[in-house]
């Protein structure tokens, strides 16, 4: 059956080549009518064996859904989920829609405080991704970092509460919006500074490496995420890691969240050669460019990504091109991207398309999915009071996780934390 969700195909995004002869390329004339997504219309050229050879170092882009296609032609359904697996994908990207929404909601009344980066419009690539792990398997996100957590089993109340700023946060309270973390999920951490979180995700990869190869822990086989973004790919911490990650054959999958804009700067501006995929076999490992907004393309590529990674054959580039429905934060206004090119990728939203997807196929009922919009509102509704009713750290919590022994600078001379100085918020306190 031909559905807009059909298997993904990987082609190379039409940007041109950067000059100073040559207009920009921009994004809202599409190049193919057929095409509605602002990647590529033509084949990239494939392996003629369906085992990657990741020690090849041309410029050829190899897709990774090669073996998946060849298993999905031998089966008699077409269809590319269960039904079980849709209302999965279905229940998570409505959840990261309906909190998020909230959480402007609650910004706005005051109850958080600093930048809060939503992600609106950007669902299936976390879904699409981070459903098929498993516990063990890590995720490493950037200041984007809520429906991340989310996606990898975070409770909505301790992730609305660390957003309050509570005491029952993932993080107690300290993290914010920008760190969440959380050690029974293996969720690494949300990372304020662009780039920063690659280096850890690296290590995590190292980690799993290291248990299995060398400490001999025959079932280690978990799998590191690194989630970042396109303005993200101009520093160094990405290619020396890719460098890293190729080197060591490290099990690891380098997400590019390519929304197109780097707070207000053009992606297409900003680098010498927008096509970001093609970076991986420069580094001996598969690029891949897929549609972002289709959770079902993104969920075929991850898992091949994912199970490359598990079986020891090494990293992955993907770079999905999604779209953020908000600002760069709630505090921007978000006047400098088209009206027109919003408009057009509004129109592609990744809930609507995969809601349609399973009503036409009969994965599910109008009646069934509404049941579960309202069990999330339910929950996000139930989040806020949680947060809400939680206490707020106390003081001598203040100093607590920042010093790996903070006598003589956060502990004074009679054993009391010296934040709890009445004047040490005014900056008199001798610290």
């Amino acid at each position: 059956m031909s559905t807009a969700f059909s298997a993904a195909k990987f082609t190379s995004p039409p940007f041109p080549l950067r000059s100073h002869d040559k207009p920009l390329f921009d994004p809202l004339k599409i190049p193919n009518a057929t095409s509605p997504f602002l990647g590529s219309t033509r084949k990239i050229r494939r392996s003629s064996s369906t085992k990657l050879n990741l020690h090849r170092r041309s410029g050829t882009v190899v897709a990774v859904s090669d073996v998946v296609k060849e298993k999905k032609s031998k089966s008699t359904s077409s269809l590319l989920i269960t039904k079980e697996e849709g209302l999965e994908l279905y229940e998570d990207m409505v959840l990261g829609r309906a909190f998020e929404d909230m959480c402007a909601q609650m910004y706005y009344r005051g109850k958080m405080f600093g930048f809060v980066h939503l992600y609106n419009g950007q669902e299936a690539v976390s879904t699409g991704f981070i459903k098929l792990l498993k516990q063990q398997d890590s995720v490493v996100s950037t200041y984007r970092d809520h429906v991340h957590a989310l996606s990898k089993g975070v409770p909505a109340r301790a992730v609305m509460s660390e957003l309050f700023g509570k005491t029952t946060g993932c993080c107690r309270g300290q993290g914010g919006s920008m760190h969440m973390f959380s050690s029974e999920h293996n969720l690494l951490g949300g990372f304020a500074f662009i780039g920063e979180g690659i280096p850890v995700a690296t290590g995590a990869a190292f980690t799993s490496k290291y248990k299995r190869e060398v400490l001999k822990e025959a079932d280690c086989d978990h799998v590191t995420l690194a989630f970042f973004g396109d303005g993200t790919c101009n520093n160094g911490q990405f290619f020396e890691c890719l460098n890293m990650a190729a080197l060591w054959k490290l099990p690891i999958v380098f997400v590019v969240e390519n929304n197109l804009w780097a707070i207000g700067m053009s992606h297409l501006r900003a680098t010498s050669d927008p096509q970001i995929y093609k970076k991986g076999p420069a580094f001996g490992m598969p690029g891949i460019h897929v549609d972002g907004m289709d959770v079902l393309k993104v969920r075929e590529v991850a898992k091949e990504a994912i199970a490359r990674a598990r079986r020891g054959e090494g990293p992955t580039l993907v770079e999905c091109e999604t779209y953020r429905f908000r600002g760069h934060s709630l505090a921007d206004p978000d006047e400098l991207r088209d009206p027109a090119e919003k408009a057009h990728y509004a129109a592609r939203d990744p809930i609507t398309a995969l809601k349609k997807y399973l009503i036409e196929n009969s994965l599910a009922s109008e009646a069934e999915l509404k049941a579960i919009d309202k069990k999330i509102d339910e929950v996000v509704e139930d989040a806020v009071e949680f947060a809400d009713e939680s206490p707020l750290p106390s003081r001598s919590q203040l100093l607590e996780n920042v010093f790996a022994d903070p006598k003589g600078f956060g502990i004074g001379p009679d054993g009391r934390y010296r934040c709890e100085d009445p004047k040490f918020t005014e900056g008199t306190a001798h610290v």
